[in-house]
């Protein structure tokens, strides 16, 4: 099978289209035929080794894993013994979780980690599905967001930004989105009652409060964030991080400062909710796609041989939405 394959950390330039052997699927496990796999940061991260500190459970000297990709849709050609979920020929979308693989015509999934796709999405649709809507879903979820409160996204033009809005919006917040001008129409578009253009203020000078506030950039002090919070207001810490790679950290010191900070709040909360791979927020996910109150955002498309030029799209042109590869 074609598959995008990596023998050495860096740039885009490392990665190459190659044959590599199909893999056959193990206990519970399912072969996908690979119809689209969405781009999300964790590739570059990983791509990139970065940061530094991650290499030891990502491969010290190269990737531990060639094949790069999490997110996924397609059919069911093969399954492995144990599996009672699927049989061939059904259609999924799934996220790979840490042993990746998606960037291929064929990747074999946990059926735990697959769900039937949405039958009125497009395989490019469902496959923007997964790790960024599971992250949204989940760090919303946790922050206890209610109809009637107030809710902050900064980074709400992006994978994960796009459908938090969408999520928090069905929620009943009132939302206010934190994004280039450029991308105000496409967060307005998507629910947000107010738009901030960072370029132009800065929200953390702001005098309303929220009672979420959810940072998908990593860029402010958390005394700013904080400072932004009603008295019972939560914040919310996901991803971070620069696509330049060589940092040693990354956004970690600002999670670990999160960590030692969330005991002395006193009735404000701070939270950094991890999201794993699991058919239940899939389903979840499903739901709210077949509801009509989710529809997945794409900005672009590219055929699997085009890998490297799609990361450095996400990477160097602050891609909007969701960048998706056809296979």
């Amino acid at each position: 099978m074609k598959a995008i394959v990596q023998d050495q950390y860096g740039g885009p330039e490392r990665l190459r289209l190659a044959e590599v052997g199909t893999p056959i699927p193990s206990h519970g496990e399912v072969l996908v035929r690979v119809r689209a796999a969405a781009l999300n940061a964790a590739d570059w991260h990983l791509m990139r080794g970065d940061p530094y500190v991650m290499r030891a459970a990502m491969g010290l000297s190269r990737p531990g894993r060639r094949i790069r990709g999490r997110d996924l849709a397609g059919e069911v050609v093969d399954v492995g013994p144990g599996v009672t979920d699927f049989d061939k020929g059904d259609e999924v979308f799934a996220d790979a979780g840490d042993a990746q693989g998606a960037f291929a015509e064929f990747v074999c999934v946990p059926q735990r980690f697959a769900a039937p796709k949405p039958a009125h999405l497009t395989f490019a649709e469902a496959a923007a599905l997964p790790l960024a809507g599971a992250t949204a879903l989940v760090c919303l979820r946790e922050s206890g967001l209610t109809g009637g409160q107030q809710a902050l996204i900064n980074g709400a033009s992006g994978g994960v930004g796009t459908f938090a809005v969408q999520i928090a919006t069905a929620s009943g917040a009132a939302v206010t989105a934190v994004c280039s001008g450029r991308n105000a129409d496409l967060v307005a578009g998507l629910g947000a009652d107010h738009v901030i253009d960072y370029t132009i203020d800065d929200f953390t000078r702001s005098p309303r409060r929220y009672d979420v506030i959810l940072d998908l950039v990593g860029n402010r002090r958390l005394r700013d964030l904080l400072r932004l919070l009603t008295p019972s207001g939560t914040l919310v810490l996901s991803g971070g991080g620069v696509s330049t790679g060589g940092s040693l950290a990354g956004p970690m010191p600002l999670f670990v400062r999160a960590k030692l900070l969330a005991p002395f709040l006193r009735g404000r909360r701070l939270i950094t909710p991890t999201p794993s791979p699991s058919r239940e927020t899939l389903d979840e996910l499903r739901r709210l796609t077949e509801s009509g109150q989710v529809t997945p955002a794409i900005d672009r498309t590219f055929p699997l041989a085009e890998t490297a030029a799609a990361i450095r799209y996400l990477e160097t042109e602050h891609a909007r939405a969701k960048v998706i590869l056809t296979v």
